[in-house]
């Protein structure tokens, strides 16, 4: 168990590959020998040509954690380097472990902006009073799945055949990575916490595929965007998984920002978000990102996990595994 917890904090997918992008929120990877220990605690500005002091306080961004820390600041930090210089404004980017501590962070209105899971958002809309701002269209979609995967060799076909294995939740607010196989397993009345002999949480995506790629678990769920890219790209590891179970389309992951924020910031971020595939500038960004455009957002898309999250509403939920 200490070998599994190790290399699932300190490896990821692939190095060297900065394109996953907020497919997002999205993608992204490192090479097996990273073993940085990141704070997740501290901020990083995000320059802009010709910084200067500014008599006002800077916009503070998180970013859920669906890939490694690492490549998610890579990726993330040419997005907000560009709404920096058209709002001419400083951002600070702000990482956390888990999605309910980005959660928190809006609440008590520590942070300004935030890329965020669907599942949280979807659950904490009117908790934390989210706003949502705009969503990512990666292939002429907003919409993706979660895959069900495990290893290419092993004899898996269904989802029935992993009970009594081990199985790798990303977070425990995940909507691809822990909410819908578990209304996968409320539908056969079963629960993780019994079907499963072991769960592991791996807090990001990409480790996720390595696990099972590895043989460290049976299966996990994972986000079909992150699959996806390192198929076609870097498939190093998911070409040594295999799906066996695609969900219905969901609403993808959006950008949403705190409800204190001021009203005409809110606006003009979107203004330039919507136009940022037209400018030269920002098109080679989003096509670094595997992004297609910045659209508006319809609260329609999210409906379905509506219905999820309300259908295991009475379910209580034991402690995660560290």
């Amino acid at each position: 168990m200490t070998l599994l917890r190790f290399l699932l904090r300190s490896a990821s997918l692939a190095p060297g590959v900065l394109a996953l992008g907020l497919a997002l929120m999205i993608i992204g990877c490192s090479g097996d020998s990273d073993k940085a220990v990141v704070d997740f605690s501290q901020t990083v500005p995000v320059s802009r040509p010709g910084d200067r002091a500014s008599p006002t306080p800077p916009l503070r961004v998180a970013v859920a954690a669906m890939i490694s820390p690492k490549e998610t600041f890579n990726l993330y930090r040419q997005i907000l380097a560009y709404l920096g210089r058209k709002l001419d404004k400083n951002l600070e980017f702000v990482q956390r472990k888990t999605y309910g501590e980005i959660d928190e962070l809006l609440q008590k209105s520590q942070i300004d902006l935030a890329f965020i899971c669907s599942g949280p958002y979807v659950s904490g809309r009117e908790k934390f009073g989210f706003v949502l701002l705009a969503v990512p269209e990666v292939r002429g979609s907003h919409f993706y799945r979660s895959y069900l995967i495990v290893n290419k060799d092993s004899s898996f076909q269904r989802l029935e055949d992993l009970k009594g294995r081990t199985f790798a939740f990303t977070d425990p607010d995940s909507n691809t990575g822990r909410l819908v196989p578990t209304y996968w397993l409320a539908q056969i009345q079963e629960k993780p916490e019994t079907f499963f002999s072991r769960i592991v949480y791996t807090y990001s995506h990409d480790n996720s595929i390595m696990a099972v790629a590895r043989n460290l678990v049976d299966g996990a769920t994972v986000d079909s965007l992150i699959w996806d890219f390192y198929q076609e790209k870097t498939p190093a590891f998911t070409a040594k998984t295999r799906i066996i179970r695609k969900s219905e389309p969901y609403g993808i992951p959006p950008l949403v920002a705190s409800r204190d924020l001021p009203t005409p910031i809110k606006q003009r971020l979107r203004e330039i978000l919507f136009a940022m595939h037209q400018d030269p500038e920002g098109k080679k960004i989003l096509a670094e990102l595997m992004i297609d455009r910045f659209i508006p957002p319809q609260e329609a898309w999210y409906e379905n996990l509506r219905r999820i999250h309300q259908s295991l509403a009475g379910q209580k939920d034991k402690p995660h595994a560290p």
